[in-house]
């Protein structure tokens, strides 16, 4: 008696057990999805944090007023890119195409930034910052050891950033950088 009635007893559990697996599947497959695009929220959001830091690093290198030629005893501004041709040099060059005139007019119009004073500690804090941000040293593996190097550099850039603020802050309204 035991055989005929064994398979209606054990039904609920036999039921039980195939929807707890399948559940457990599709809830592994769910959980990697998820995992996933959180983290590459999570990573786009540090990276861009990354570029915005390492942009203010490179707009506020290139606004450091340049120190005449003998005063300065180190090497230049890694940040501070070469001296493009200013609108003056573009006017005096020949143009013999259209598509060269209309880009020197459109250059005319570009408003630049006013230098900021040359400062030892503003100039070291904003090499600081682009030394940690610089784009060709972060690593992008996805280790423990990478990411925890990554985030502690993020975390080092952003103090890095709020001192060249503040510093920024306490200057006149004119070389001042408005915060965004």
């Amino acid at each position: 008696m035991d055989d005929i009635f064994e398979g209606a007893f054990n039904l609920e559990d036999e039921i039980y057990n195939k929807a707890y697996e399948e559940g457990h599947a599709d809830g592994i497959r769910a959980g990697k999805v998820e995992g996933r695009s959180f983290g590459m929220a999570q990573g786009f959001d540090k990276f861009f944090e990354a570029g915005k830091l390492f942009s203010k690093a490179v707009v506020l290198g290139t606004r450091i007023a340049a120190t005449p030629p003998g005063t300065a005893n180190h090497a230049p501004d890694p940040s501070t890119p070469t001296k493009t041709p200013s609108a003056q040099d573009t006017t005096t060059a020949p143009t013999t195409t259209a598509g060269s005139a209309a880009s020197t007019a459109s250059e005319k119009t570009i408003p630049s930034l006013p230098p900021l004073q040359s400062n030892a500690r503003l100039e070291k804090n904003i090499i600081a910052l682009y030394d940690l941000m610089e784009l060709d040293t972060l690593s992008t593996d996805n280790s423990d050891e990478a990411v925890n190097e990554f985030d502690d550099r993020l975390k080092r850039a952003q103090g890095k950033a709020k001192i060249i603020d503040r510093m920024l802050q306490n200057r006149p309204k004119s070389q001042a950088v408005s915060s965004s």
